[in-house]
């Protein structure tokens, strides 16, 4: 059966696995706090990237479509935009889904 001390956090049974818990998260930070250096700028390189990309593909799109038809430079503007835009929102897509990811690891971890 449940202590109700024990979900309350109180109690000696609390204590210890409030102390458990706070000592697990300690260790876990000490031991990913070098990895969270190089994984942040691995990370800011790879959502620069996921904006990049689209953009100068949107760009090249565009010149081409601008060569190919009478005109001005509409589409080389339009669609490096477009590219611009895409790449905006998949980089915020997949910030979100890490975001959520890492608070329910941390939501896990007090539990």
């Amino acid at each position: 059966m449940n202590d109700p001390d024990r979900d309350k956090g109180s109690g000696p049974t609390g204590f210890v696995d409030r102390v458990g818990r706070q000592a697990r998260r300690r260790l876990k930070v000490q031991r990913d706090g070098e990895q969270n250096v190089w994984f942040g700028l691995g990370m800011m390189g790879l959502i620069g990237w996921s904006i990049v990309v689209p953009t100068l593909l949107g760009a090249l799109l565009g010149q081409w479509l601008d060569s190919q038809s009478v005109g001005g430079r509409s589409w080389t503007l339009a669609l490096l935009v477009a590219g611009l835009v895409l790449g905006c929102l998949n980089a915020w897509h997949w910030v979100s889904n890490q975001d959520r990811t890492m608070r329910e690891e941390d939501r896990n971890d007090h539990e």
